[in-house]
């Protein structure tokens, strides 16, 4: 199981980017997707969750309206598609994987997902 986060970089405040975590090596038809992020100083937190399993879908607070979570069944493929980023955006962004049948509740938990990629850094400024 690996994952591959990227389209992480920098963009002014008001602008869009698209994360895509590519999965290898197993099927996301089973699996778990989230995408969690970290800034420094700051608590890891979920930013947004699918269980490709379930249908159950997660969105923080904060990506709410903005953020959009997505597969690409043929890339085996999840995107991130985050507008009118903010500077509380900045962060290193990381998509995780679980195996789990997870609810919507149980999606933002870092500790119900069994693999994470290496993190693609967003930064948000002007």
């Amino acid at each position: 199981v690996q994952l591959q986060a990227s389209g992480g970089g920098l963009v002014e405040p008001g602008g869009s980017l698209r994360l895509s975590c590519l999965a290898s090596g197993f099927s996301l038809d089973f699996w778990a997707i989230g995408w969690f992020r970290q800034a420094p100083g700051k608590e890891r937190e979920a930013v947004s969750c699918v269980d490709n399993k379930s249908g159950a879908m997660y969105y923080a607070d904060s990506a709410k309206g903005r953020f959009l979570i997505s597969r690409d069944y043929s890339a085996n493929t999840v995107h991130l598609q985050m507008s009118s980023l903010m500077p509380e955006d900045t962060a290193v962004y990381y998509c995780a994987a679980s195996h789990l049948r997870l609810i919507t509740s149980e999606l933002r938990r870092g500790n119900n997902y069994d693999s994470w990629g290496p993190g693609t850094q967003v930064t948000v400024s002007s």
